[in-house]
Formats: C-alpha cells, structure tokens, sequence
C-alpha cells in the first residue's frame, strides 16, 4: 500500500527546501541526517519548526527534507516556507491562520549582482582627483 505523502517547495536566498510531509511521529530529517545535528542553533530549530507549531501538527507528520544551496539560515528560511505550502496540500482551511502568522509570503531578498566598472554591487574603486 503507498504511503500518503504531501509536498511542498521553499526557496530562501539562493536556498532551495523540497519538504515531504509523511504521517507520524514528528521526525525531522534534513539530508538524511537529524533534524538537531544539521541545525545546532536553537533559533533556526525554531524557525523550522514554526508552521507545525501554529498548526497544531508538531507530533503528527515525518518531515523529510531536501536542501541545498546557500547557508544554515537561508536554509531554514526555505525548508519553513517548504512545510507551509505542504500543509496548504494536506488541509487549505489553515491558510487564514498561516497567512495571519506572515507565512505564506517568500522573502525576495536576494544577493544584488555586481557591477561593470565597480568593486562590487553598491562599492565603486577608490577615486583620485589627481
């Protein structure tokens, strides 16, 4: 019998987070490793793991996770908009209360690419008059 899977896309920076939501215990997998030893800072376990908590569904999914690109906060930037849109899947009466928390919006902020004839995208080369 096949499994009932929910899936979801996220995108952070240059992050990108293909999330499966797999009915449970509430395993947290991130590229085949645990959930506590890919994210050692409390406060992106938490970023994480936010849309399950405003849901109510902490204990009961398996989330397994994909992620590349970027760093550990870009990362769980994606991998949480990933877990929201999986659960826009599983049940699309949470969207009032997702879209209330600021969830369901992606962070366009990205790296502004460098310029012709500057240091970078902002810096310009150092001017002398003489």
């Amino acid at each position: 019998m096949a499994t009932v899977q929910y899936y979801g896309t996220g995108k952070r920076k240059s992050s990108t987070a293909r999330v499966y939501l797999i009915p449970g215990t509430g395993q947290v997998t991130v590229n085949k490793r645990e959930f506590s030893d890919y994210f050692r800072n409390e406060t992106q376990r938490t970023l994480v793991r936010h849309p399950l908590v405003i849901t109510d569904n902490l204990g009961k999914f398996d989330v397994r996770v994909t992620v590349a690109g970027g760093g550990t906060t870009g990362q769980a930037g994606a991998i949480r908009l990933g877990i929201t849109k999986a659960l826009l899947a599983l049940n699309s009466e949470l969207r009032p209360r997702l879209k209330r928390a600021g969830l369901l919006t992606r962070d366009s902020r990205i790296k502004e690419r460098k310029k012709y004839g500057q240091k970078g995208a902002r810096k310009r080369f150092q001017f002398s008059k003489r």
